[in-house]
């Protein structure tokens, strides 16, 4: 599926609050050199059975105090992931063009850092660490259970997409937002990603 997608350069944007505000960096982050440069993200552990298929209708993450509606999302005219609208900033977004939670490959998710009025869903996420567990109410009602394996910080003009959006042996969670520097255009310069695989009954 990566191969027919566009670098999500585009993937979260905010627009400027006035006075510069702090970049935005992972906690693990090297200060001392870009986040960029990390290599590749782990190895997931073993796949794992999908289970039936049934879209994500809210995202729980009790570590960062995130509980989110859900909303499906498709691609922009020039093939870049969509995001929620920027007035409604608590909102995250189901990439509908690929898995959904629970199916075999990478489900992704996406929610802003923040916009003019402030805080959005995701301005915590940077903040993260392995382990960590995230929950997503599907709309059978079930829930599905994933635990944060690792956290990554990429310019966007160097967007994993294969990484992010290739095929994996099993189902497996990403949660995307922004990071890095907030320039004049109201775009940041990096994506924060958050990989995340599900937590075995």
């Amino acid at each position: 599926m990566a191969a027919g997608l566009l670098i999500a350069v585009g993937v979260t944007l905010a627009t400027t609050r006035g006075a510069d505000p702090a970049p935005v960096r992972i906690v693990a982050a090297d200060p001392a050199g870009p986040a960029a440069a990390a290599p590749p993200a782990t190895s997931p552990p073993p796949a794992t059975a999908q289970v039936p298929l049934s879209p994500p209708v809210r995202l729980l993450i009790p570590r960062i105090g995130v509980d989110a509606p859900v909303q499906d999302v498709g691609l922009n005219p020039d093939g870049t992931v969509e995001v929620p609208p920027l007035d409604r900033p608590q909102q995250v977004g189901w990439y509908r063009g690929g898995p959904a939670p629970g199916q075999v490959g990478p489900a992704v998710l996406l929610g802003h850092y923040d916009t003019h009025k402030g805080p959005a869903v995701f301005n915590r996420l940077p903040g993260l660490h392995p382990g960590d567990r995230i929950d997503i109410r599907r709309e059978d009602g079930s829930v599905l259970s994933y635990q944060v394996r690792e956290l990554r910080q990429f310019a966007k003009d160097a967007f994993p997409t294969d990484l992010v959006y290739g095929d994996t042996p099993g189902p497996q969670l990403r949660l995307i937002t922004c990071g890095g520097t907030l320039g004049g255009n109201g775009h940041y310069t990096d994506n924060i990603i958050v990989f995340a695989d599900p937590v075995t009954p």
